[in-house]
Protein backbone atom coordinates (compact mmCIF):
# COMPACT_ATOMS: atom_id res chain seq x y z
CA UNK A 1 0.00 0.00 0.00
CA UNK A 2 2.95 2.38 0.79
CA UNK A 3 4.50 1.86 -2.54
CA UNK A 4 1.04 2.57 -4.17
CA UNK A 5 0.56 6.25 -2.42
CA UNK A 6 4.37 6.92 -3.16
CA UNK A 7 3.43 5.91 -6.89
CA UNK A 8 0.69 8.16 -6.95
CA UNK A 9 2.69 11.36 -5.32
CA UNK A 10 4.83 10.68 -7.70
CA UNK A 11 2.69 11.45 -10.29
CA UNK A 12 0.96 13.96 -8.80
CA UNK A 13 4.10 15.95 -8.57
CA UNK A 14 5.54 15.60 -12.38
CA UNK A 15 1.85 16.65 -13.27
CA UNK A 16 2.96 20.09 -12.23
CA UNK A 17 5.44 19.98 -14.71
CA UNK A 18 3.42 18.89 -17.65
CA UNK A 19 0.49 17.56 -18.67
CA UNK A 20 -2.71 16.39 -16.23
CA UNK A 21 -3.25 12.87 -15.00
CA UNK A 22 -5.85 10.09 -15.27
CA UNK A 23 -7.61 10.09 -11.61
CA UNK A 24 -6.24 8.36 -9.19
CA UNK A 25 -8.29 5.15 -9.38
CA UNK A 26 -5.94 2.77 -9.66
CA UNK A 27 -4.16 3.98 -6.39
CA UNK A 28 -7.11 5.00 -4.09
CA UNK A 29 -10.99 4.38 -3.96
CA UNK A 30 -13.33 7.76 -4.62
CA UNK A 31 -13.46 8.43 -0.43
CA UNK A 32 -10.39 6.73 0.73
CA UNK A 33 -9.48 9.39 3.25
CA UNK A 34 -6.85 8.33 5.20
CA UNK A 35 -5.04 7.06 1.92
CA UNK A 36 -5.26 10.10 -0.01
CA UNK A 37 -4.39 12.77 2.94
CA UNK A 38 -0.98 9.88 3.21
CA UNK A 39 -0.47 10.87 -0.48
CA UNK A 40 -0.81 14.86 0.16
CA UNK A 41 1.86 14.15 2.94
CA UNK A 42 4.32 12.48 0.63
CA UNK A 43 4.45 15.39 -0.93
CA UNK A 44 4.12 18.32 1.48
CA UNK A 45 7.21 16.25 3.29
CA UNK A 46 8.87 16.09 -0.13
CA UNK A 47 8.76 19.93 -1.36
CA UNK A 48 9.82 20.93 2.14
CA UNK A 49 12.89 18.75 1.27
CA UNK A 50 13.28 20.19 -1.24
CA UNK A 51 13.22 23.95 0.59
CA UNK A 52 9.49 25.24 -0.20
CA UNK A 53 8.47 26.98 2.79
CA UNK A 54 4.83 26.18 4.52
CA UNK A 55 3.12 29.22 5.71
CA UNK A 56 -0.50 28.13 6.31
CA UNK A 57 -3.38 25.89 5.31
CA UNK A 58 -6.10 25.98 2.86
CA UNK A 59 -9.66 24.61 3.46
CA UNK A 60 -11.68 23.48 1.00
CA UNK A 61 -15.11 22.10 0.56
CA UNK A 62 -16.56 23.93 3.24
CA UNK A 63 -19.95 24.60 0.67
CA UNK A 64 -22.79 22.18 1.40
CA UNK A 65 -23.37 21.66 -2.33
CA UNK A 66 -19.85 20.44 -2.29
CA UNK A 67 -19.99 18.36 0.39
CA UNK A 68 -23.31 16.59 -0.80
CA UNK A 69 -21.51 16.21 -4.11
CA UNK A 70 -18.75 13.91 -2.87
CA UNK A 71 -20.87 12.41 -0.08
CA UNK A 72 -19.45 14.11 2.68
CA UNK A 73 -20.42 16.32 5.64
CA UNK A 74 -16.83 17.74 6.60
CA UNK A 75 -14.12 19.86 4.58
CA UNK A 76 -10.70 18.99 3.45
CA UNK A 77 -7.91 20.24 3.42
CA UNK A 78 -3.78 21.23 1.60
CA UNK A 79 -1.12 22.65 2.76
CA UNK A 80 0.43 26.32 1.62
CA UNK A 81 3.68 27.20 0.63
CA UNK A 82 5.56 30.44 0.46
CA UNK A 83 5.99 30.20 -3.54
CA UNK A 84 2.02 30.14 -3.99
CA UNK A 85 1.77 33.56 -3.15
CA UNK A 86 1.01 36.33 -5.62
CA UNK A 87 0.84 39.92 -4.64
CA UNK A 88 -2.44 41.58 -4.38
CA UNK A 89 -2.51 43.44 -8.24
CA UNK A 90 -0.23 40.76 -9.18
CA UNK A 91 0.07 38.23 -12.12
CA UNK A 92 -0.84 34.61 -12.29
CA UNK A 93 1.75 33.51 -15.27
CA UNK A 94 -0.53 31.01 -17.42
CA UNK A 95 2.64 28.47 -18.08
CA UNK A 96 2.19 28.12 -14.10
CA UNK A 97 -1.24 26.62 -14.24
CA UNK A 98 -3.36 23.95 -16.79
CA UNK A 99 -7.36 24.55 -15.89
CA UNK A 100 -7.25 27.07 -13.49
CA UNK A 101 -10.35 28.52 -11.30
CA UNK A 102 -10.22 31.40 -8.81
CA UNK A 103 -12.47 31.32 -5.94
CA UNK A 104 -13.14 34.18 -3.35
CA UNK A 105 -12.26 33.68 0.39
CA UNK A 106 -11.74 35.05 3.56
CA UNK A 107 -7.84 34.57 4.99
CA UNK A 108 -6.50 34.88 8.76
CA UNK A 109 -3.70 35.46 10.12
CA UNK A 110 -2.81 33.55 13.55
CA UNK A 111 -1.47 35.11 16.09
CA UNK A 112 -1.56 32.10 18.19
CA UNK A 113 -1.24 28.56 18.01
CA UNK A 114 -4.59 25.91 18.10
CA UNK A 115 -2.64 23.07 20.00
CA UNK A 116 -6.03 22.29 21.60
CA UNK A 117 -8.48 19.98 19.67
CA UNK A 118 -11.35 20.94 22.19
CA UNK A 119 -11.20 24.07 21.30
CA UNK A 120 -14.42 26.48 20.90
CA UNK A 121 -15.35 29.47 18.39
CA UNK A 122 -14.01 32.04 21.11
CA UNK A 123 -10.83 30.53 21.13
CA UNK A 124 -10.72 30.74 17.35
CA UNK A 125 -11.67 34.13 17.16
CA UNK A 126 -8.97 35.23 20.37
CA UNK A 127 -6.24 33.49 18.19
CA UNK A 128 -6.72 35.39 15.07
CA UNK A 129 -4.92 38.38 14.62
CA UNK A 130 -6.20 39.43 11.27
CA UNK A 131 -8.54 39.09 8.59
CA UNK A 132 -8.19 39.79 4.71
CA UNK A 133 -10.11 39.60 1.69
CA UNK A 134 -8.02 36.80 -0.65
CA UNK A 135 -8.75 35.06 -3.86
CA UNK A 136 -7.30 31.09 -3.88
CA UNK A 137 -6.53 29.74 -7.47
CA UNK A 138 -7.83 25.47 -7.26
CA UNK A 139 -6.17 24.07 -10.17
CA UNK A 140 -6.47 20.20 -10.33
CA UNK A 141 -3.75 17.96 -11.88
CA UNK A 142 -6.45 15.50 -12.80
CA UNK A 143 -7.63 15.94 -16.24
CA UNK A 144 -10.59 18.05 -16.99
CA UNK A 145 -11.10 18.39 -13.35
CA UNK A 146 -13.05 14.86 -13.07
CA UNK A 147 -12.33 14.81 -9.64
CA UNK A 148 -13.33 12.49 -6.89
CA UNK A 149 -12.42 13.34 -3.07
CA UNK A 150 -9.57 11.09 -2.23
CA UNK A 151 -8.08 13.06 -5.64
CA UNK A 152 -8.38 16.44 -4.69
CA UNK A 153 -7.11 15.51 -0.99
CA UNK A 154 -4.04 13.84 -2.60
CA UNK A 155 -3.81 16.52 -4.85
CA UNK A 156 -3.25 18.76 -2.07
CA UNK A 157 -6.51 20.38 -2.19
CA UNK A 158 -6.81 20.91 -5.84
CA UNK A 159 -4.50 24.25 -4.67
CA UNK A 160 -2.11 26.48 -7.05
CA UNK A 161 -1.86 29.71 -5.66
CA UNK A 162 -3.23 32.26 -3.48
CA UNK A 163 -3.55 36.02 -2.92
CA UNK A 164 -3.98 38.61 -0.15
CA UNK A 165 -5.28 41.64 0.13
CA UNK A 166 -3.62 44.49 1.69
CA UNK A 167 -5.72 45.51 3.95
CA UNK A 168 -5.54 43.34 7.19
CA UNK A 169 -8.49 43.89 9.62
CA UNK A 170 -8.90 43.51 13.06
CA UNK A 171 -11.76 40.71 13.35
CA UNK A 172 -12.79 42.23 16.21
CA UNK A 173 -16.58 43.71 15.29
CA UNK A 174 -16.69 42.25 12.19
CA UNK A 175 -19.78 40.35 10.45
CA UNK A 176 -18.01 37.94 9.00
CA UNK A 177 -21.55 35.24 8.78
CA UNK A 178 -23.52 37.73 6.69
CA UNK A 179 -20.90 39.65 4.71
CA UNK A 180 -21.51 39.77 1.38
CA UNK A 181 -18.64 38.77 -1.49
CA UNK A 182 -18.68 40.16 -5.26
CA UNK A 183 -15.76 38.63 -7.86
CA UNK A 184 -15.86 40.27 -10.85
CA UNK A 185 -13.87 39.21 -14.20
CA UNK A 186 -12.84 42.47 -16.33
CA UNK A 187 -15.81 44.29 -14.80
CA UNK A 188 -18.59 41.69 -14.97
CA UNK A 189 -19.95 39.92 -11.93
CA UNK A 190 -18.99 36.10 -12.11
CA UNK A 191 -19.88 34.89 -8.12
CA UNK A 192 -21.67 36.61 -5.65
CA UNK A 193 -21.72 35.02 -1.99
CA UNK A 194 -21.70 35.22 1.83
CA UNK A 195 -19.48 34.47 4.73
CA UNK A 196 -22.53 31.81 5.67
CA UNK A 197 -21.54 29.70 2.85
CA UNK A 198 -18.57 29.18 4.33
CA UNK A 199 -19.04 25.95 6.82
CA UNK A 200 -21.70 28.21 7.93
CA UNK A 201 -19.23 30.60 9.39
CA UNK A 202 -15.41 30.95 8.56
CA UNK A 203 -14.44 30.38 12.14
CA UNK A 204 -16.03 27.28 11.83
CA UNK A 205 -14.08 25.90 8.91
CA UNK A 206 -10.94 27.10 10.84
CA UNK A 207 -12.41 25.13 14.08
CA UNK A 208 -12.50 22.23 12.10
CA UNK A 209 -9.36 22.69 10.97
CA UNK A 210 -7.23 23.37 14.37
CA UNK A 211 -9.44 20.18 16.06
CA UNK A 212 -8.08 18.01 12.86
CA UNK A 213 -4.46 19.37 13.10
CA UNK A 214 -4.53 18.99 16.63
CA UNK A 215 -6.02 15.62 16.98
CA UNK A 216 -3.08 14.38 13.61
CA UNK A 217 -0.59 16.24 16.34
CA UNK A 218 0.35 18.92 13.09
CA UNK A 219 -1.66 21.78 15.07
CA UNK A 220 -2.00 25.01 13.40
CA UNK A 221 1.37 27.77 14.83
CA UNK A 222 0.82 31.21 15.27
CA UNK A 223 1.89 33.12 11.92
CA UNK A 224 -0.04 30.60 9.90
CA UNK A 225 -2.35 31.72 6.90
CA UNK A 226 -5.17 30.05 6.54
CA UNK A 227 -7.56 30.38 3.41
CA UNK A 228 -11.25 29.18 5.00
CA UNK A 229 -12.87 28.41 2.33
CA UNK A 230 -15.00 29.62 -0.63
CA UNK A 231 -17.78 32.23 -0.30
CA UNK A 232 -19.81 31.53 -3.28
CA UNK A 233 -18.74 29.44 -6.61
CA UNK A 234 -15.57 28.97 -8.21
CA UNK A 235 -15.21 30.32 -12.00
CA UNK A 236 -12.80 29.29 -14.48
CA UNK A 237 -10.10 31.74 -16.01
CA UNK A 238 -9.10 32.91 -19.55
CA UNK A 239 -5.48 34.23 -20.08
CA UNK A 240 -6.53 38.16 -20.08
CA UNK A 241 -8.69 38.23 -17.53
CA UNK A 242 -8.20 41.00 -14.42
CA UNK A 243 -10.27 39.03 -11.42
CA UNK A 244 -11.27 41.52 -8.67
CA UNK A 245 -13.47 40.77 -5.13
CA UNK A 246 -14.84 42.69 -2.39
CA UNK A 247 -15.49 41.26 0.71
CA UNK A 248 -17.93 43.55 3.04
CA UNK A 249 -15.87 44.70 5.96
CA UNK A 250 -12.79 44.02 3.97
CA UNK A 251 -11.88 45.08 0.86
CA UNK A 252 -10.58 44.08 -2.26
CA UNK A 253 -8.03 41.69 -3.80
CA UNK A 254 -7.29 41.73 -7.11
CA UNK A 255 -4.98 39.92 -9.80
CA UNK A 256 -4.72 39.60 -13.53
CA UNK A 257 -4.15 35.91 -15.18
CA UNK A 258 -1.64 36.45 -17.80
CA UNK A 259 -0.29 40.31 -19.03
Amino acid sequence: MERQFDHAARLLRDAYRGESIAPLRAFLEPLDIDGAYAVQAINTRYWIDQGRRLVGRKIGATAKAVQRQFGIDQPDFGALFADMRIDDGGVLDPATVTQPRAEAEIAFLLGRDLADPDLSLDDVAAAIDGAMAAIEIVDSRITDWKITLSDTIADNGSSAFFILGTEVRSPIGLDLYSCGMVTEINGEIVSVGAGAACFDHPYKSVRWLARTLALNGEPLRAGDILLSGALGPMVALTPGDEVRTRIGGLGTCTFTYGA
